[in-house]
């Protein structure tokens, strides 16, 4: 085989390695980028060749990038950003505009602002597609090595290269299940109860958990949940309560009562937060307004928020 020039790395070629590093598939990375499987498959070949890395093994049925891979895809993601800030100088046009922006949220942030954000943006950009990934507890290296350009949070990282933008407040609701049980009389009723935490990780406990315990006040813990889908089956059919965001009450948790808590609350914020270097990055600040304008229909379609005292 002859030797391949390193020049012939072009931007088609890191957007397919992205593509089937974060697919974990052939089939979905050509899916995604609107190819043919083999198209993908010759693409691999040549960057195998350049690289002199199998890049992607199989694993089950499936496939798993190599480390070398993993590092690449992570290079792959800044120097898809240059280009296509060198391609658009200082200004962006949505109707052009062809690529995937990947978004971090978890799935209160998800279900309330993201389907409408798509829908909102592709009106004036037509091509775009939307990735979204877990947020857990958003951390600074996932914006600065470009997993993902937007993260969605309540509590921004400890990090100076971070910026951030409030997108509004909600507060809390204590939830229950009114078919087996009444809502809790009082903050003595609220402790004796059995209770449901979620923690999106290891580091995870929501603010709402770190306020009442610092207070002093301690809950009986039945179960702990890794995120806000999971709390339905649980609440369901039972004595539980839960102390969770009260946005949740417009859809994963829109089959159960809730009232306020027995106690003053803080608020609960929400940030969007981007690296710096996307500061002036015309194609990142027209993605930021587009959020922007949706957050207050979402609220308008989502108004059963823990703002505004108990819902019964």
């Amino acid at each position: 085989m002859s030797a391949i020039d390193h020049s012939d790395i072009d931007g088609r070629l890191l957007q397919m390695l992205l593509a089937v590093t974060e697919e974990r598939s052939v089939t979905r990375a050509a899916a995604r980028l609107d190819v043919t499987q083999s198209a993908v498959s010759h693409q691999l070949d040549r960057l195998r060749a350049i690289t002199g890395d199998p890049l992607f093994v199989k694993s089950g049925r499936g496939i798993v990038p190599t480390a070398r891979a993993e590092a690449l895809a992570e290079r792959a993601r800044r120097l898809l950003d240059d280009l296509r800030a060198f391609a658009q100088g200082g200004s962006f046009d949505p109707a052009s505009f062809e690529g995937t922006v990947t978004i971090a949220a978890n799935d209160l942030q998800r279900d309330l602002l993201l389907p409408l954000l798509l829908r909102h943006a592709r009106i004036r950009a037509p091509k775009l597609a939307l990735r979204v990934v877990p947020s857990g507890v958003p951390h600074a290296e996932m914006l600065r090595d470009g997993s993902c350009a937007l993260a969605l949070t309540p509590r921004l990282p400890d990090a100076a290269d971070l910026l951030h933008r409030r997108l509004f407040d909600d507060g809390y609701l204590v939830y229950y299940d009114a078919a087996t049980r009444p809502p809790p009389r009082g903050l003595d009723d609220y402790l004796q109860a059995e209770h449901l935490l979620v923690h999106h990780d290891t580091r995870g406990r929501l603010d709402i958990d770190r306020f009442i315990d610092e207070r002093g006040l301690r809950r009986r813990v039945a179960v702990t949940v890794a995120g806000f889908s999971g709390v339905a089956p649980f609440l369901r059919d039972s004595e539980r309560l839960a102390t969770l965001p009260g946005l949740l009450r417009a859809n994963l948790l829109s089959g159960f009562a809730a009232v306020a808590p027995p106690m003053p609350t803080p608020p609960m914020p929400m940030f969007m937060v981007w690296h710096q270097r996307h500061r002036s990055d015309a194609m990142h600040g027209w993605l930021r307004e587009e959020l922007l304008a949706i957050v207050a229909p979402a609220l308008a379609a989502a108004p059963l928020s823990g703002k505004g005292g108990a819902h019964g």
